[in-house]
């Protein structure tokens, strides 16, 4: 992507979360970086490049109850990563609530790298 394009600075994350498939439960891959509008996954197969997903991922856990994010997103691009057994998809957000931005909000905020 080029990086004139891009509106908001990503914010790298201080560990990877799973990103899975809502309707599967299984994990398409690690969330890398993140901004209000995107995410980047880091995945062992390649992602299907213009294809809406319907994603979930684990913000919190109190005891025995874990609170998820759900969210879709449409990858935009797909690439070797620099490790070349993983590859990089770029997704943005789709159709977020008010509620939805806040959580990613603390996302960003409390994992995410400090400048």
């Amino acid at each position: 992507m080029n990086q004139d394009k891009r509106k908001l600075k990503r914010r790298h994350l201080i560990y990877y979360l799973h990103v899975k498939d809502r309707a599967t439960d299984k994990t398409l891959g690690y969330l890398v970086d993140i901004t209000t509008r995107g995410i980047l996954i880091m995945s062992e197969a390649p992602l299907e490049v213009q294809q809406t997903y319907h994603l979930k991922l684990l913000v919190q856990t109190d005891g025995d109850t874990a609170k998820y994010l759900n969210f879709d997103a449409q990858s935009k691009w797909c690439v070797s990563s620099v490790n070349t057994d993983f590859y990089d998809t770029g997704l943005e957000l789709l159709n977020l609530t008010a509620e939805d931005f806040g959580e990613i909000e603390k996302i960003i905020y409390e994992l995410g790298f400090k400048d």
